[in-house]
C-alpha cells in the first residue's frame, strides 16, 4: 500500500510540473467521457429506466396479435405495429369485455395475477380559474394506483370507490402539471376545476417522477376515474360502444408467478372476451360480421411492464445504438490521441526511466507507476467530464426536440447508475490509453540511453506506433463526417421534396370544440364565426381548416368500394385504400393545390347535397387509370354502392410526411362530415411574416368563445420541419461528432508530426548542410504527413463503405441518396485531406527554419 500511494504521490507531482500536457491531456478525456456519459444518461432514460412504482417487475402488459388480412377489431384506438416479415399486427388496446373478463379470472385462487388495471389517454379541456387549455389525461381504473403501489404525494390518488358515474367526480394531478400549471399551490386540493364542461374535485397529486404507465417521456397531466369517460366524451365515448379497442391493459403477477404463466392462465379469457366483443360490434353497426376460424383469432401476449408501454422505445433503439457507436468512435479517438501524448511524453523521459532501471527497479514497477499516471488523468478527465456531461446532456435533449415531441417527461439524470458508467468508463479509457504507452516506454537498451548514444529502436517503434494511432483518429474521422455527409444530405433532399402546396406565408392552431360541448349545428355555427372574425383581421389573405394538417404524421383512411367489383361471397370487393381530410370548401385554394379537371367544393356542399369528394392524381392512377376521374362513382361502404360522386381532380400534394408516396387522398367537404370535425386544424394564410398575426388570431378566437384554448399554433414551415425532426437530429449530432473527431484527428497529427520534426531534427540539418533547400526540407515533412492522412482516409472509406450499409437497414435514415453515395465519400476524403494539410504545415515550416549549425549539435 505505501508503495501504491507513493506512486501516486510522484505521478501528481509529474503531472504537475507538466501543465501543458496535463491540460490537453484531461480535456481530450473529458470530452470523450462526457460526451458518452450524457448520451449515456439520455440511452437509460429512454431504454433502461423503469417505471416508479412499487416492484415494477412484477408488472405484465397485456397485448393482442392477429393477422390483419383474417381478424379485424373494428375500431381501434391505441398504438399498434406491424411486423413486415409475418405481416402480424401487435396491438396495444383492448375492448372493455376484456378487462371485465381478465376481473373475473383473477378471482381464481391460482390465478398467477394478483391484479389487473386499466388505463387510456383522452383529450381534456380544463378550465381553472377562468383560464381555458387543452390537457393530457387519462383515464383510469379504480385500483390503478393500488394495484402500482404508487402513494399521493399530496391528498389521495383515486379508488374503487371513485370508479363510480354515481359518485362525485374526482380527479389527480401528476405532480409535473401541478408544478407548471398550479405552481405548487398545496392549497389545490378539493378545489374544483371544470374539465368538458364537467365539474371535478381535485383530491391528489402523484409523487414527483411517476408520470404514468404510457409511452416513454409522455406524462398524464390529469387522471380521473374510467366510470366518468362518458360524461367528459359525450357521443365520442368508447366505454359505452361495445367494438371499440381502446383499454390498456397491465396486471401485477404475485410472487414467483411468471409472464408465461400469465399468458397461458389469461389465454382463454382473452378468447372469450373477443368473442363478446364481436357480439356488441355487430349489435352497434347492426350488421352480420362474417365467420372467422378460431385459429384466425387474435392471440394474447404478455410481456414486462415494468416500463410501461413498449412501442416508442422500440423505435429509438436501433437510432440510439447508433449514436452510442458514434460518441464511442470519439473516445476511441481521445484515447488515441492521449495514447500518443503519452508517448512523446516517455520519448522525453527515456533517460529518468532509463536511470531508474539502473538503479535496480523493476520493469513492472515502471510500468505500475506509468499506469498510475494515466489512472490519474483518467480520474481527473471523468471528474470533468461529469461537467462536461451535464452541459451535453441539456444540449442534447434541446437539439434532439424531445420535449417538443410529446416527450416532456422524459428526464435524463446522472444519477448513480450513470456515474457509475462514468466511472467505469474512465478507468477503462486509462488502462486502454496508458498501457501501450508505458509497456513501450520501458522497453528499450538502458546502456546506450545513458550515454546518450541517439534514438534507439524503442523511438522508432514509438513512433511507428504514434503514426498508427494517427491513421486510426483518421480512418474514424472519415467514418463518422461520411455519415454526417449522407444525413445531411438526406435533409437536404427532404427539405427540397416538392410538397404540392405552398407552405410560406401560413400560420396553423388547432381546436376541439367538442371538448366543451359543440356538435352538429352548433359546430357548424362555432366554425362560421371563427371564419368570420379570422378573416376580418388585418392581413389575413384567407382562412381555411382541415381535420388533420398537412405534414403532420396524422392521417385518416378507409377502404374504396367500386360499383360492381364483387368479391367472391357476392358483396362489395375492396379495390385498395385511401386517404382522408376532411376540409373546408376552400382549402384547395387557401393551401395553392392546383385543381386540374372538374370543379371545387362550394359552400352548398353541406349535409343537404349529394354526397361528392375531389380525389387526387394518386387516387385516379390506383382505380381508374387511362380514364378521367371526374363522374365516376365510388363508396367507402360495402352496403353503399355508388354513394359518393367524384367532382374534381386535384394535384398530388404531400399528407403525412415530405418522405413518403403521395397516397390516393380523397377530400371531404366539412358540411357533409360534421361528425368528424370535432377537432380541427385552421390554416390562416397572411400577407406578411404569420408569426406576427399571433396575438390577433388568440383574440379573434377569444371573441368567439373565451371557453375555447388555441393549440398547437405555428407556422406551416415550423410544421414541415418537425416532421424532419429525427433527420435533423440526427444530422446534427453526427456532423458535431464528427467533426469533434475530425479536430482531435487534426490534433493527433499535428502532434505526431512535431514530434517527429523534433526526433529528425539532427537530420534535417545534415541534410541542410549538405545542401539541400527549405523546399526539399517542406516536402519531406509534408509528405510523411500526407502519406499517414491516405492511409487513414484509405482505410476510412473502406470502413465506410461496409458499415454505412447499416443506415440503410433503418429505413427512416437516408432519402434521396444511397449508403454508399460516391460524392459524398470523395467530399469528406477531400475535407479530411485539407484540414490534415494545414494541420501538417505548422510542423513542416518549423522543420524549414532549423539551423544547420544549431542542429548538428541537436540531441
Amino acid at each position: 500500500m505505501s508503495s501504491f500511494w507513493q506512486d501516486l504521490r510522484y505521478g501528481l507531482q509529474m503531472l504537475w510540473k507538466h501543465p501543458g500536457f496535463t491540460a490537453m491531456a484531461v480535456l481530450t478525456i473529458a470530452l470523450g467521457v462526457g460526451a458518452n456519459t450524457a448520451l449515456f444518461s439520455v440511452v437509460d432514460a429512454m431504454l433502461f429506466r423503469k417505471l416508479a412504482v412499487q416492484e415494477p417487475d412484477r408488472l405484465a402488459l397485456f397485448s393482442a396479435s392477429w393477422n390483419p388480412d383474417k381478424f379485424s377489431p373494428g375500431s381501434f384506438s391505441g398504438s399498434s405495429r406491424k411486423d413486415p416479415a409475418s405481416g402480424i399486427t401487435v396491438g396495444t388496446s383492448f375492448p372493455i369485455q376484456t378487462l371485465a373478463r381478465f376481473r373475473e379470472q383473477i378471482k381464481d385462487s391460482q390465478s398467477p395475477v394478483s391484479d389487473v388495471f386499466a388505463f387510456s389517454s383522452v383529450a381534456l379541456n380544463l378550465n381553472a380559474g377562468g383560464a381555458a387549455e387543452v390537457a393530457s389525461g387519462q383515464v383510469v381504473s379504480g385500483n390503478y394506483y393500488a394495484a402500482l403501489g404508487v402513494p399521493a404525494f399530496l391528498g389521495r390518488t383515486i379508488t374503487d370507490a371513485d370508479d363510480d358515474a354515481s359518485g362525485t367526480p374526482v380527479a389527480v394531478l401528476s405532480h409535473q402539471f401541478w408544478t407548471n400549471r398550479f405552481g405548487g399551490d398545496r392549497s389545490v386540493i378539493g378545489r374544483q376545476v371544470n374539465i368538458n364542461n364537467v365539474a371535478f374535485t381535485i383530491v391528489g397529486v402523484t409523487p414527483p417522477g411517476f408520470g404514468g404507465t404510457g409511452q416513454v417521456g409522455q406524462t398524464q397531466d390529469i387522471s380521473i376515474p374510467l366510470a366518468w369517460e362518458p360524461q367528459i366524451a359525450a357521443e365520442r365515448t368508447m366505454l359505452r360502444r361495445g367494438g371499440y379497442w381502446w383499454l390498456r391493459l397491465m396486471g401485477r403477477l404475485k410472487p414467483g408467478a411468471t409472464l408465461e404463466q400469465a399468458q397461458a392462465v389469461f389465454a382463454n379469457a382473452f378468447q372469450q372476451s373477443v368473442n363478446e366483443h364481436r357480439a356488441a360490434r355487430q349489435a352497434n353497426i347492426k350488421t352480420v360480421l362474417k365467420t372467422i376460424d378460431p385459429a384466425d383469432y387474435p392471440k394474447l401476449k404478455v410481456e414486462s411492464g415494468s416500463q410501461g408501454e413498449m412501442n416508442a422505445r422500440r423505435e429509438y433503439v436501433k437510432p440510439l445504438r447508433l449514436l452510442f457507436g458514434v460518441v464511442g468512435l470519439v473516445l476511441l479517438i481521445a484515447c488515441a490521441n492521449v495514447a500518443n501524448l503519452l508517448l512523446v511524453r516517455a520519448s522525453a523521459r527515456r533517460k529518468e526511466i532509463a536511470v531508474r532501471l539502473a538503479l535496480g527497479a523493476s520493469r513492472r514497477r515502471l510500468v505500475r507507476q506509468l499506469l498510475t499516471e494515466s489512472l490519474l488523468l483518467g480520474a481527473l478527465g471523468g471528474g470533468l467530464g461529469i461537467l462536461f456531461a451535464l452541459w451535453i446532456k441539456d444540449g442534447l435533449f434541446i437539439v434532439s426536440d424531445w420535449g417538443g415531441r410529446g416527450m416532456t417527461g422524459l428526464n435524463p439524470r446522472l444519477d448513480l447508475r450513470v456515474l457509475g458508467f462514468t466511472l467505469g468508463i474512465s478507468l477503462l479509457t486509462s488502462i486502454i490509453f496508458g498501457l501501450l504507452p508505458a509497456l513501450r516506454a520501458t522497453r528499450f537498451d538502458i546502456t546506450p540511453t545513458l550515454k546518450d548514444a541517439g534514438r534507439n529502436s524503442s523511438a522508432s517503434t514509438s513512433s511507428l506506433l504514434s503514426k498508427s494511432l494517427v491513421v486510426l483518429q483518421v480512418s474514424v474521422s472519415v467514418l463518422l463526417l461520411i455519415g454526417a455527409g449522407l444525413l445531411i444530405r438526406t435533409l437536404q433532399n427532404l427539405r427540397h421534396v416538392d410538397t404540392g402546396f405552398n407552405a410560406k406565408n401560413l400560420l396553423l392552431f388547432s381546436v376541439d370544440p367538442s371538448l366543451i360541448g359543440y356538435k352538429e349545428e352548433k359546430l357548424a355555427q362555432l366554425y362560421q364565426q371563427m371564419f368570420g372574425r379570422l378573416e376580418a383581421v388585418p392581413g389575413v389573405q384567407s382562412v381555411t381548416f382541415s381535420r388533420f394538417p398537412l405534414l403532420a404524421r396524422s392521417a385518416s383512411s378507409t377502404t374504396v368500394f367500386k360499383p360492381g367489383m364483387l368479391a367472391p361471397t357476392g358483396r362489395l370487393a375492396s379495390q385498395g385504400g385511401v386517404h382522408l381530410l376532411h376540409v373546408r370548401e376552400n382549402f384547395l385554394q387557401a393551401m395553392e393545390i392546383p385543381l386540374l379537371a372538374g370543379r371545387n367544393f362550394t359552400t352548398q356542399d353541406d349535409a343537404r347535397a349529394p354526397q361528392i369528394i375531389i380525389v387526387n392524381q394518386a387516387f385516379e392512377r390506383a382505380y381508374f387509370p387511362n380514364e378521367s376521374v371526374v363522374g365516376k362513382r365510388i363508396s367507402f361502404d360495402d352496403e353503399k354502392p355508388g354513394e359518393l360522386e367524384i367532382v374534381g381532380l386535384t394535384r398530388d400534394a404531400k399528407y403525412e410526411s415530405q418522405r413518403d408516396e403521395t397516397p390516393p387522398t380523397a377530400y371531404i367537404p366539412w358540411g357533409q362530415a360534421l361528425r368528424s370535425m370535432g377537432y380541427a386544424t385552421f390554416e390562416v394564410r397572411t400577407t406578411s411574416e404569420p408569426n406576427a398575426f399571433v396575438g390577433a388570431i388568440r383574440s379573434a378566437v377569444h371573441d368567439v368563445d373565451a371557453n375555447l384554448p388555441v393549440t398547437d399554433i405555428k407556422t406551416q414551415v415550423e410544421q414541415n420541419d418537425e416532421t424532419l425532426a429525427s433527420e435533423r437530429m440526427f444530422a446534427k449530432l453526427l456532423t458535431v461528432f464528427g467533426v469533434v473527431a475530425q479536430l482531435l484527428a487534426a490534433i493527433g497529427l499535428y502532434g505526431v508530426m512535431a514530434y517527429s520534426v523534433s526526433q529528425r531534427t539532427q537530420e534535417i540539418g545534415i541534410r541542410m548542410a549538405l545542401g539541400a533547400n527549405r523546399a526539399k526540407v517542406l516536402r519531406m515533412v509534408m509528405q510523411q504527413g500526407m502519406v499517414l492522412t491516405a492511409v487513414g482516409v484509405a482505410l476510412g472509406l473502406g470502413s465506410a463503405y461496409v458499415l454505412t450499409k447499416y443506415l440503410e437497414s433503418l429505413t427512416s435514415m437516408l432519402f434521396g441518396v444511397k449508403a454508399r453515395d460516391p460524392w459524398t465519400f470523395a467530399a469528406i476524403a477531400v475535407l479530411l485531406s485539407l484540414v490534415a494539410f494545414l494541420a501538417i504545415l505548422v510542423p513542416a515550416r518549423r522543420a524549414t527554419k532549423v539551423d544547420p549549425l544549431v542542429a548538428l549539435r541537436y540531441e
